[in-house]
């Protein structure tokens, strides 16, 4: 009978730590804000001020978020929509705040309450003319899983963003900088989290994240140029415990062993044939835990926010590309088991990293695990 019931406990204890399934949303409702970081130690080209990022931050919300109601596209302008906003809006997505606050859709609530608990750190760039909330299918999903997701607007490289009620708008001369402001950004963000962690930030958001924050176990993470500068992030700090990047790499890289996991679109118009070869002689190059993940039929814009606004916008949007939902299911999964294999040390996730769903839709790739 000891034996017995020893032996239920033991299965018990180990199904009741168990991991979620990467495969289903998580068990935490999610919060989003926004957030400003200045750093003081470097001047932006553009502005001729010290650098300046407008971030999202997605967390794990307490439970009261569940039935609270949704945060709207509108809301991820802080001031409200100006005219001159409204008009960079139409020309950017060919539809009205108000159209797209229709057709937009995500599980985040704006400013919930955060959740108790340690959280590990997720920093995400955007790609080149993008934004900081362009990739909110899979900010909210993480979140959902249990992580703290940190998203900037690389100023002068994104599309827009709003700067002591200024607008900033896209530069194309900024591109040529961005792979040396990036790396640092993301850096940046990483040491102003460990100041939110330990209380010792003065920005009004920071005391609720108190304690809230494992900045011990941080991933750089990127789509397209943040993807590209992700890797490099990896290079130029060693603090950034993982890697995943969609849809670039650079030619090269130093950090051979940081674990990575690396997406591309075999049908990627954007970057091109040449553009996947360096994905994946950057996977070949690497001597840690890697993982390759081609889409079949993805295409650049598979791994955004673009099926949601647009389903005909092309290059991983619309027809002869995969569904929104086969692309959101494969990229959130994945990254979910990887992310929680490295950063939480979910063993549990090694089978679902050594097997393959979706071998019709998917071409995978591994080693080291």
């Amino acid at each position: 009978m000891k034996v017995w019931l020893s032996t239920v406990l033991l299965v018990s204890s180990a199904l009741a730590q168990a991991p979620p399934d990467p495969r289903k949303e998580g068990p935490y409702p999610v919060g989003v804000t926004t957030t400003v970081i200045v750093d003081s130690a470097r001047i932006d080209r553009l502005t001729e001020k010290p650098r300046t990022l407008v971030a999202e931050i997605w967390y794990p919300a307490t439970d009261e978020a569940r039935s609270m109601p949704k945060n709207r596209f509108r809301d991820f302008f802080p001031g409200g929509i100006t005219p001159e906003v409204a008009e960079l809006i139409q020309a950017s997505y060919h539809a009205s705040v108000d159209e797209l606050d229709k057709i937009f859709w995500n599980n985040a609530v704006r400013d919930a309450p955060v959740r108790k608990g340690r959280y590990p750190l997720v920093l995400f760039g955007h790609g080149n003319g993008g934004s900081r909330q362009q990739n909110t299918f899979w900010c909210d999903y993480l979140a959902s899983h249990g992580y703290i997701v940190v998203s900037p607007d690389h100023t002068g490289n994104s599309r827009h963003t709003i700067i002591d009620g200024q607008l900033i708008r896209y530069t194309s001369k900024e591109r040529a900088h961005s792979t040396e402001d990036r790396p640092r950004d993301m850096s940046k963000l990483l040491d102003e989290m460990i100041l939110w962690d330990k209380g010792q930030s003065g920005d009004a958001q920071a005391k609720n994240f108190a304690g809230r924050i494992d900045t011990a176990h941080t991933a750089v993470t990127g789509m397209s140029l943040g993807s590209y500068c992700a890797v490099m992030a990896a290079d130029a700090d060693a603090r950034f415990a993982a890697v995943l990047g969609m849809a670039a790499t650079p030619a090269k890289h130093t950090n051979l062993t940081v674990p990575s996991l690396y997406f591309l679109g075999r049908k990627d118009n954007t970057i091109g044939p040449i553009g996947n070869v360096m994905i994946k002689n950057t996977y070949e190059a690497h001597t840690g835990p890697a993982l390759l993940l081609e889409l079949i039929d993805g295409g650049h814009y598979s791994f955004t926010d673009m099926f949601k606004l647009s389903h005909n916008f092309g290059d991983g949007i619309g027809p002869g590309f995969a569904s929104m939902e086969t692309t959101y299911d494969i990229v959130n999964s994945y990254s979910t088991a990887f992310l929680g294999f490295f950063l939480k040390g979910q063993q549990e996730y090694k089978k679902f990293l050594e097997s393959n769903q979706w071998p019709d839709e998917l071409a995978v790739q591994r080693k080291g695990l």
